[in-house]
């Protein structure tokens, strides 16, 4: 898209107003209310989600044979995959999926990431203590410096926690900060 501009002076119109370039490159709302992304964007894949799905009708139709035969389908093509797409599970489409290497993605909430397989097992998740004392987990930084992930050096402080130690590095004198810890200040949370 940045090229597309430098090269034409003019910005690409977003996904869904243009033509796109992948018949099947799509969210699906699926059964439970669910929601999948899926791309099948080759011929090859067309054949491997058609057959793992029993769409025999739909992989032999002549009019959906190449990628671009599929894209100038859309109209009509993405509403019948959408239906028959509905009644599965993104965790029943996501298996299939997987086993056929057919890229795709659940679209989860944030509360449903501490149970993401892919977070989980490549260790992105880290042990935190609430400012209540209830463990938790959190995302790391998705980076490796010298091989190897930052992890937590802290948990999240308690509401006030290093107020005093900020102030006094900011220049404030220990009176100047007793003075803001006074109840009738409010300028200072405790704990």
């Amino acid at each position: 898209h940045m090229m597309q501009f430098a090269v034409t002076g003019k910005p690409a119109a977003p996904m869904p107003a243009r033509i796109s370039a992948w018949a099947v490159y799509d969210v699906f709302k699926v059964k439970h209310d669910e929601q999948i992304f899926l791309a099948v964007v080759t011929n090859t894949a067309w054949d491997i989600f058609c057959d793992a799905f029993g769409f025999a009708d739909l992989k032999a139709d002549p009019r959906l044979q190449t990628n671009n035969d599929r894209v100038l389908a859309r109209d009509w093509m993405m509403p019948i995959l959408r239906e028959r797409m509905a009644p599965y599970s993104a965790a029943d489409i996501s298996a299939v999926f997987e086993q056929h290497a057919l890229p795709y993605a659940p679209i989860t909430r944030p509360q449903e990431l501490f149970d993401d397989p892919h977070l989980n097992a490549t260790g992105s998740l880290a042990v935190i203590e609430l400012p209540d004392g209830r463990p938790s987990r959190t995302v790391l930084m998705p980076l490796t410096l010298d091989g190897q992930r930052p992890g937590i050096r802290t948990s999240p402080p308690k509401l006030g926690e290093h107020t005093a130690e900020i102030l006094g590095q900011l220049g404030y004198s220990q009176a100047q900060i007793q003075a803001l810890s006074q109840p009738c200040n409010n300028a200072i949370a405790d704990e």
